[in-house]
């Protein structure tokens, strides 16, 4: 199934968007594995497709007898760029994601059925998305895989009024991290800037506390062994241990935060995890 996603007839949860574009992928024929379905969350500037379309995760899970459900963020990929403000919220983003998978044929665990509840998988920002997703669905979400995991979101610290002045006038960004993250939202042409700029706007309204609202299903957490945000990954399994979760860690020899996606390994862990 491939589209936007409308909903007319199963849109349950007040004020979500229809207008995100989603992909369900159905498993490889004769290998249906008889599991609960994937949720895949992609990170800032990227797309379901490019995330986890074209590095082969979506093939890798379908492959492994899964059922894969794929879902561009506002503002990115084939989704729509909506004016308000509040579209761009974590909190309404979540419940966009819980309509979503709904209409898909998530339902909530059961004990015994393994094709009950959801798995979720996300990098980067979707990493941030669905570690809140998993404290708020704990009725729903069965097991987490992280990749590229922050304690601090990144995004946080974005100057959007130099990005704004960039776009507008060409005045050079003199903070080093928004001018990269400017500079990878301006590589894909599908890309809406202003959007992207809303959404930081609207994550910088509600800021990451990975402490306040920790998921208590285990999680796997990964990353490149050269990403200078696995640093906080020790913490964030940490907070998810307090909260009763079984925390595992994968460090991805020589892979960055721009390229563990693409690993084997990772795929290799995360099917392995959440094949249970």
């Amino acid at each position: 199934m491939t589209g936007r996603h409308t909903g007319e007839l199963h849109h349950t949860v007040e004020g979500t968007d229809p207008g995100l574009f989603v992909e369900v992928h159905e498993p490889a024929q004769g290998k249906d594995a008889g599991l609960r379905p994937v949720l895949l969350i992609h990170g800032f500037s990227s797309s379901g497709k490019l995330n986890w379309g074209d590095t082969g995760w979506v093939a890798a899970l379908q492959q492994a007898g899964r059922r894969v459900i794929v879902v561009d963020l506002p503002g990115h990929g084939r989704s729509g760029s909506p004016e308000d403000l509040d579209s761009y919220s974590p909190s309404r983003i979540r419940a966009d994601l819980l309509q979503i998978v709904s209409d898909a044929g998530a339902r909530p665990l059961r004990d015994g059925d393994p094709a009950s509840g959801l798995d979720v998988v996300g990098y980067s920002l979707g990493s941030r998305l669905a570690w809140e997703f998993g404290a708020t669905q704990p009725e729903l979400v069965h097991r987490l895989v992280l990749g590229g995991p922050n304690k601090e979101d990144p995004l946080a610290a974005f100057d959007l009024a130099a990005a704004q002045r960039h776009l507008a006038d060409g005045t050079p960004v003199a903070d080093e991290s928004t001018a990269e993250l400017l500079r990878m939202a301006q590589l894909l042409p599908s890309n809406d800037l202003f959007a992207l700029l809303s959404l930081i706007e609207a994550i910088k309204g509600e800021p990451f506390d990975p402490a306040e609202a920790a998921p208590h299903m285990p999680v796997l957490l990964v990353a490149g062994e050269k990403d200078e945000r696995a640093a906080t990954m020790p913490e964030l399994a940490a907070i998810a241990a307090r909260s009763g979760s079984m925390a595992e860690q994968l460090l991805i020899p020589g892979r960055t935060h721009s390229n563990a996606v693409t690993s084997r390994a990772f795929k290799d862990a995360a099917i392995g995890f959440l094949g249970v």
